[in-house]
């Protein structure tokens, strides 16, 4: 595979182990953003997303210099990624937060339609269903939480993602190219394992989050799916475990916390509230890291 992935936000949490996860797999990786997380056979450019000048020159310059000695022109980018961001709030103003998260969303799809990138994968997230910042921890609506339930941002993170889906879809409907949204659950690093014991001795804790998780590396097998998958337009797609964060099985987490939430079906007993059946129907995921075998 010789995909040429154009990354923005691959120095963050998530992003390094996706970007990693993309190298490893043969993809040729450029990471653009604000300062440089160096790994193997992953190239650097220096970008700030809120300036559409330096995104738009970004994307259509040489990888790196090697391509520039043997190229002439430089080489289309045939994916973009982006999950450059402020990640959530209070790091930064609530209008800074907005701003750049929605005015650097619209630069990097802008550019890549313009530039001919055939496909967008873009990080969403959980927040959008009105979980992890919300003001006194509001019940889901039903259960498990689904790609195609109502939207209820209430801060400036979730809005922000929210309008980011939107204008995705908007870029897409005019296109025609490939466009996939990733509502990107809690995201959990290979050396976070450790905080999972004090979920379960206060299962409270994970109600913001409705009980969810993610290892970094299986968001890095999502991103690889998504690229490997044409001819689905506009999607957007929850991005989870299979199990909970507890050491509840899924009846007794919905009877303790959830006693008055409707269900949209019955759930298996280790079955993920925030459901991934979509992802794993369409695209084939498939978690390998659950926290019970990685503790």
């Amino acid at each position: 595979m010789n995909n040429r992935i154009f990354f923005t936000g691959a120095s963050g949490k998530a992003g390094k182990h996706v970007a990693s996860h993309l190298a490893t797999k043969g993809m040729k990786v450029l990471n653009a953003d604000l300062y440089n997380y160096k790994q193997p056979n992953i190239d650097y450019l220096n970008i700030d997303i809120t300036d559409a000048a330096q995104v738009f020159s970004s994307m259509s310059a040489h990888m790196n210099v090697d391509e520039l000695r043997e190229n002439a022109e430089p080489l289309k980018y045939d994916t973009v990624v982006h999950f450059a961001a402020i990640p959530r709030i209070l790091m930064a103003s609530d209008i800074e937060t907005y701003k750049v998260n929605v005015m650097g969303t619209y630069h990097v799809l802008e550019a890549a339609i313009k530039l001919g990138v055939k496909k967008i994968i873009f990080a969403s997230s959980e927040t959008v269903y009105g979980l992890c910042f919300a003001h006194n921890k509001p019940d889901p609506l039903s259960l498990p939480v689904t790609e195609d339930d109502l939207v209820r941002p209430m801060d400036s993170y979730a809005m922000s993602k929210v309008v980011n889906e939107e204008t995705a879809r908007a870029f897409q409907r005019r296109s025609g190219i490939d466009i996939y949204g990733l509502r990107i659950g809690n995201v959990i690093e290979p050396d976070e394992y450790h905080i999972f014991k004090d979920f379960c001795k206060d299962p409270t804790v994970r109600i913001p989050n409705a009980f969810n998780y993610i290892d970094a590396r299986d968001l890095g097998q999502a991103v690889e799916l998504c690229i490997n998958k044409d001819g689905l337009g506009f999607e957007i797609f929850n991005v989870s475990n299979d199990q909970n964060s507890v050491d509840l099985n899924t009846q007794e987490i919905i009877k303790n916390y959830y006693p008055n939430v409707p269900l949209k079906y019955e759930l298996g007993s280790q079955e993920c509230l925030y459901s991934n059946k979509k992802i794993k129907n369409m695209l084939g995921f498939s978690p390998v890291y659950d926290w019970q075998k990685q503790l």
